[in-house]
């Protein structure tokens, strides 16, 4: 899969394409369909699909200090985009000076001149250009002018998540803050995930017998609530089991809150430095102060145990 950032990155030389616009944040399941809706036709059409889609979020341009939480950054889109099939992804830098094109400029600039779209597949509710005017409809009667059609696809998936509310990257943003790990996987089509670099800690866990992977978060992350979670930590292609902590360790009067994996019976493990990536299956229990290093102890030995009860059900199916 090609990966383009900015509108110079295209080849020069590329033609007609199936095209698909948004933030896409998390990949879920009502995106899906759109997306492989794309790459369905693109491939019935014999032309390549792609995503375009924006960084930062177009909410912290319009909106300083309002970028949402993210639910996967952008080279994990383009992860699961790619297993989706599409053949390029483009990440638009969202300027000010972008934000402010009319919505038939952004078309011609975008659609138009660049990617050659021979068709755009979108949801109902998609919106583009300044104040984003543009809507689906907009969009088709450009498709007139310039030679393009436009699908509208109906992204709204709903299961138990949310109470029955339709799919979204709000309401997975919602669940995961409120610790609904397991609901943000329904909607997600796979669990959670947090990344970033292991760094050093205060080491308590090594001394208690538990060493943790100390994970410094990309900007912006999602990050569950605080409590301690089943998942995985994934390192270099392998995916270990693991108890997750999320919080501030109130048992030493932490002030900074941190997410810490313990790869449950691997002993030896050296990551510091190493970029991993945490996958939250299950909550466990809130985050607690406990009357004694000894109760904690029990406590951690009791959470390693249903961890890895959760993890070994679920791999089981």
């Amino acid at each position: 899969m090609q990966r383009w950032r900015g509108l110079e990155d295209i080849p020069q030389d590329w033609g007609r394409s199936v095209v698909t616009i948004g933030s896409y944040d998390g990949v879920h399941r009502g995106h899906q369909l759109i997306i492989g809706r794309a790459v369905e036709r693109a491939r019935e059409l014999g032309v390549p699909s792609v995503v375009v889609t924006f960084d930062p979020h177009p909410s912290e341009v319009v909106r300083p200090g309002s970028h949402p939480p993210l639910l996967a950054p952008h080279h994990r889109r383009a992860e699961l985009m790619a297993e989706l099939g599409v053949d390029a992804v483009l990440i638009l830098p969202f300027t000010t000076e972008f934000s402010r094109l009319a919505p038939a400029d952004f078309i011609v600039k975008v659609l138009v001149d660049k990617l050659h779209a021979q068709l755009v597949i979108e949801g109902p509710n998609f919106r583009f250009g300044h104040k984003a005017a543009g809507n689906v409809q907009l969009l088709t009667e450009l498709g007139e002018t310039y030679d393009y059609r436009v699908e509208v696809i109906d992204l709204y998936v709903s299961g138990e998540a949310g109470g029955g509310e339709p799919f979204s990257s709000t309401l997975t943003r919602r669940l995961v803050a409120e610790g609904d790990v397991a609901g943000a996987a329904e909607i997600l089509g796979r669990p959670h995930r947090v990344e970033g670099i292991v760094v050093r800690g205060a080491q308590r866990g090594r001394e208690l017998g538990f060493p943790t992977a100390n994970v410094e978060t990309l900007p912006h992350t999602a990050i569950p609530s605080d409590g301690v979670y089943a998942g995985w930590l994934n390192v270099n292609g392998e995916a270990m089991p693991a108890a997750i902590s999320v919080g501030t360790n109130p048992q030493f009067d932490g002030t900074e809150r941190t997410v810490e994996a313990y790869a449950i019976d691997r002993v030896g493990l050296d990551l510091y430095g190493l970029h991993v990536a945490v996958d939250f299956l299950a909550y466990v229990r809130g985050m607690l102060k406990f009357d004694s290093i000894d109760e904690l102890l029990v406590a951690m030995a009791a959470d390693v145990k249903r961890c890895s009860e959760l993890i070994s059900a679920y791999e089981r199916g």
